[in-house]
């Protein structure tokens, strides 16, 4: 019940809805990001996870601009390349063309990353060690040399989000 309790959430969500989507250049989104990034760290990640999911991902334009976002100043930006990423493999889609670009840059700067980008980082390497074996024992490495999320408690029934057991139980029910 966290979106009702925010009281500002629901709105702004809503906003992001029905926005229009013409508006969505790079300084507009440096905007919106700007005024997110004035919430509770929660709160910014749902909103900016919302533009991703309903403006940003609509249109080619708008996905060469989250393909830009590597390397943005903003952790935002820098976290919806990551969850984008993860998302197009999470989603089954064909893998990307840019897999092999994605491995080295998460081995070079997860440990140092903010943890919301660390997060979504995280996912990506996941997604990329689940349906892309050869890249497989390179992601569960970087979660052993990490130990991000090692030991974390997972509600029952849930995959945990320590990459090799985020990989080894993901591929299991796929056996892949």
């Amino acid at each position: 019940m966290e979106l009702w309790s925010s009281g500002q959430l629901l709105p702004r969500q809503l906003a992001i809805l029905i926005m229009d989507n013409k508006f969505l250049s790079q300084d507009f989104i440096n905007k919106l990001d700007k005024n997110m990034q004035t919430h509770p760290l929660d709160e910014q990640n749902q909103l900016m996870d919302w533009l991703m999911a309903n403006q940003l991902t609509k249109d080619k334009k708008t996905i060469a601009l989250i393909q830009s976002w590597e390397n943005s100043p903003s952790k935002l930006q820098r976290r919806t390349f990551w969850y984008y990423q993860g998302r197009l493999r999470w989603m089954g889609q064909i893998p990307p063309e840019n897999t092999l670009e994605l491995p080295p840059g998460i081995e070079k700067n997860i440990a140092t990353e903010e943890p919301e980008v660390q997060w979504a980082m995280n996912f990506t390497a996941g997604w990329i060690g689940v349906f892309e074996k050869k890249y497989r024992n390179r992601c569960v490495t970087v979660g052993e040399k990490t130990g991000l999320y090692k030991g974390d408690m997972v509600s029952k029934g849930c995959t945990p989000n320590y990459l090799p057991e985020f990989i080894a139980m993901e591929s299991n029910k796929r056996n892949i």
